[in-house]
């Protein structure tokens, strides 16, 4: 099994003390009273009063200035003293922050995994059973009826789809800018198939790159409207036309009988089980001639620089199993590779460290 250095020294020998390991396995336990807490010191301002007053607050100034009530002030710091996100002087009572307190609150991708967390996952994560045990996302009943997320995006509460969006985009974005030189760069791409194009923000960022290209983007009917509404009178929208399909079915075709100089599929594949991944892939492969390259753009858990990040990773996995469709996961890349063999193409390379995390395989036909 390919793991990156730091997951070696992470996941191949036992961590900790018999005193912390068992301190943990009680964090395990009180695991979603400590989310809750810690969201809501963010939510009520307690962590950023506590940043903006470094010689520290008592309990009795915290609820001076948040308006909530005394009770509810010592509730939520004594239990961050236990979590970890405060520290307290016991000789003048006053609260202060910790450095966890303080990635908690300033750290980008922590703020996003929260939110994403509490309106995306949290109530739907309680069918996490359920879930694994029926092969369905069961948990995205408490939004609606659909097979999928992907099939409901656009009737999300709004809240929640700026929480899914908030995560989605998050990820990617960072990534664009060196994925662009990839592709683009030392070969000639005329003509490109963003697969799963969700809003289009990747294809806009293609045509503004390149004046030449046009970028055709496959993905659901309903989130080809929400791509056209986000990118309408935006520069280079004219070269981006959208090519509805639903990926899940075994018969739904790439556009025939044109050339396409690149395939991309960026934070896609995840979404769909082992099987059908192979499904898409050869659909994708019959799309190629010798002069197509299909890009795979995912954020693999084993080839992570920090162990942080395969956390994060790894967890994602739990998200597509309740909510989003049952059976996908957040991949090992030598399962992609071997998924890619088996709908007849090759991995040609892989490019790691991209933005937060992200790879890009290289494939082309055998």
């Amino acid at each position: 099994m390919n793991l990156s250095l730091a997951l070696k020294e992470a996941y191949t020998k036992e961590q900790f003390s018999a005193p912390d390991a068992q301190r943990l396995a009680e964090f395990i336990a009180w695991g979603p009273v400590v989310f809750q807490v810690s969201r809501l010191m963010i939510k009520f301002g307690i962590l950023d009063l506590l940043r903006d007053n470094p010689e520290g607050l008592t309990q009795q100034q915290i609820a001076d200035s948040t308006k909530l009530s005394l009770y509810a002030v010592k509730v939520l710091t004594e239990a961050s003293l236990s979590i970890g996100t405060v520290l307290v002087d016991p000789e003048t009572e006053r609260f202060s922050l910790s450095k966890t307190g303080w990635f908690l609150l300033t750290n980008p991708i922590t703020r996003v995994n929260i939110d994403f967390n509490h309106d995306v996952n949290y109530i739907g994560l309680f069918r996490l059973e359920e879930s694994l045990l029926e092969g369905r996302p069961a948990g995205l009943e408490h939004f609606g009826s659909w097979a999928t997320v992907y099939e409901g995006l656009s009737q999300l509460p709004e809240q929640v789809k700026k929480s899914w969006f908030g995560f989605d985009h998050f990820y990617s974005d960072y990534s664009f800018a060196e994925a662009l030189k990839i592709v683009f760069d030392g070969r000639r791409v005329e003509t490109l198939v963003d697969v799963g194009g969700n809003t289009g923000r990747w294809a806009l960022r293609c045509v503004e790159y390149d004046d030449k290209v046009k970028v055709t983007i496959m993905d659901l009917p309903q989130q080809l409207e929400m791509m056209r509404s986000q990118t309408a009178g935006k520069k280079g929208a004219d070269r981006i036309e959208g090519y509805g399909i639903n990926l899940l079915d075994p018969d739904a075709q790439f556009p025939a009988g044109r050339h396409f100089d690149a395939i991309w599929m960026s934070q896609f594949l995840d979404c769909f089980s082992e099987d059908e991944i192979v499904s898409i892939l050869s659909r994708a492969a019959k799309a190629m001639d010798r002069e197509t390259n299909l890009y795979i753009m995912e954020t693999f858990w084993d080839r992570q620089r920090f162990e942080t990040a395969a956390l994060c990773l790894t967890m994602t996995s739990l998200y597509f199993t309740a909510i989003a469709n049952g059976n996908s996961k957040m991949y090992h890349s030598e399962a992609m590779e071997r998924l890619v063999e088996k709908a007849g193409m090759k991995g040609d390379r892989i490019h790691d460290g991209l933005g937060q995390g992200h790879s890009i395989m290289v494939c082309s036909l055998k």
